[in-house]
């Protein structure tokens, strides 16, 4: 009899927890139903003016004003970084971080049409994505901070307004600053052509320029008093795409000649090329760095030039966290995919007619919730710092069209548009529901720091950037065509 008697009540009581849950799930995305229309506006607004790293003064200043509206009280120009941010609502408790990314990447203007339309030629345009990155965590974190006020809940939140993810690695220098030391777990996402929570393993990365010196001469009357600073630039280039036949076959170097000189009958005395080097291991890309260093050197030493050698980023991979990553899976089934209406089927349609895939995918893929895995994408990103110093997740939405790449057109068109901020919403909705449930259930806190002390498996984080200050002027040059 107290056998079925304890049963009842636990049955009752599982009843009313998951009837709490529920109230709780509901009362976050009615809260964020509500604000589509503006958040949606904001993202707009930081579309229709893309910035570049470091140079993201309106599109930082749209989410510090609606934060500071929400009460959150902030902070700016941290780390060293005018245009970056630690927006806090405290109230004791777990304290959760929130990363917003806002840069703009070069030469992609495209207006929100279906086919290539320049709005500013040379202009910068969001291919990746980030003005519904940053505006999306910004309305998670709103609203979070809403649920915790309607409920008396005991919990910090703090939104990280990080520059430069683009190149410039913002995020990496707020981890230096030790700005992470006292969150309990960091929370994230992506825009992407599909709805996604997986834990995940990505690609370390070293980036830099070799600024080479030499003479300049009239490259007819006078060759022989010339030192072609191109030349050493040619030269590097020619070592390093030998060195490729013996590295990992999982490395990536890339290279762009940003500067080959000025006319073709003057001995160029300045060029530069930009290099990046990753792969999954930090301890490989060290080791290849400096062999890319080598070449340089090498090749300054035969054509008579000097090389400057300037590091502008140098970022870890991720490190996965499981337990984070089943929970926010488990809210992005609650929470489900994006659902086209007829105008924006039309739309995707035409976007996919221009990608040039021998498959497309359904456009059903935009309202699927992909199955949990653990992934490795060759790819970066400066959150690869954050997740070596805090349990960090994240995940990616249907913001483009199925099938589109990042940073192409075809991104900035649908980041400017209705399919854009109805994954963003998507987004804010999951990250939301994640971080109420791990302030509702410390467990998951524990649990997560374990895995992580797992992972890490006693490595002493030191960032790749040294005591190196910000890399400011990184994206000047580029920022003249707007």
């Amino acid at each position: 009899m107290k056998k079925s008697l304890l049963s009842v009540c636990a049955i009752l009581l599982s009843g009313l927890l998951y009837a709490q849950e529920v109230n709780h799930d509901a009362f976050i995305v009615k809260t964020l139903d509500a604000k589509t229309d503006q958040f949606s506006k904001v993202a707009r607004e930081i579309w229709e003016n893309p910035e570049l790293g470091y140079l993201e003064f309106t599109s930082s200043k749209l989410l510090i004003d609606e934060l500071k509206a929400a009460g959150f009280a902030v902070e700016t120009g941290v780390a060293g970084m005018p245009t970056s941010f630690v927006a806090t609502y405290d109230r004791g408790g777990p304290v959760l971080g929130f990363l917003a990314e806002y840069d703009a990447l070069p030469g992609l203007s495209q207006d929100a049409v279906p086919f290539r339309s320049v709005l500013v030629e040379g202009g910068n345009g969001h291919g990746c994505g980030h003005n519904l990155f940053g505006t999306a965590v910004v309305a998670s974190g709103v609203a979070l901070k809403e649920w915790i006020d309607a409920n008396n809940i005991k919990a910090t939140i703090k939104i990280f307004g990080t520059p430069a993810e683009e190149g410039g690695a913002g995020k990496v220098y707020m981890v230096r600053e030790g700005l992470f030391k006292n969150v309990d777990a960091v929370i994230n996402w992506h825009p992407s052509d599909r709805n996604a929570a997986n834990a995940s393993t990505c690609t370390a990365v070293m980036q830099g320029y070799f600024k080479f010196h030499g003479q300049t001469a009239h490259a007819a009357g006078a060759p022989q008093r010339g030192r072609s600073a191109l030349d050493g630039v040619e030269a590097m280039n020619m070592m390093v795409n030998m060195m490729r036949e013996h590295i990992d076959q999982e490395s990536r170097i890339h290279y762009v000649i940003t500067n080959g000189g000025l006319a073709a009958n003057v001995v160029p005395d300045y060029a530069v090329v930009e290099y990046m080097v990753r792969h999954p291991d930090v301890v490989e890309v060290k080791d290849m760095w400096e062999r890319v260093i080598n070449a340089a050197e090498g090749a300054a030493l035969g054509t008579g030039t000097r090389v400057e050698v300037e590091v502008v980023a140098g970022i870890y991979g991720l490190l996965p966290n499981e337990t984070l990553a089943k929970t926010m899976h488990k809210n992005l089934t609650i929470v489900g995919g994006v659902e086209y209406d007829a105008q924006e089927r039309e739309f995707a349609e035409k976007i996919q007619a221009t990608l040039n895939l021998s498959k497309l995918p359904s456009l059903t893929v935009a309202k699927e919730v992909q199955p949990y895995q653990l992934t490795h994408f060759p790819a970066s990103t400066d959150v690869g710092d954050v997740s070596y110093v805090v349990p960090t997740v994240g995940l990616g939405t249907a913001t483009w069209v199925p099938g589109t790449a990042a940073h192409t057109w075809q991104a900035v068109a649908a980041d400017g548009m209705s399919i854009g901020y109805k994954g963003m919403m998507v987004a804010a909705k999951t990250m939301a529901l994640t971080g109420k449930d791990l302030i509702l259930n410390p467990l998951l806190i524990k649990e997560a720091k374990k895995e992580f002390d797992e992972r890490l498996g006693g490595l002493q984080y030191e960032p790749l950037i040294g005591d190196m200050a910000p890399p400011l002027h990184f994206r000047k040059d580029q920022n003249k065509v707007r």
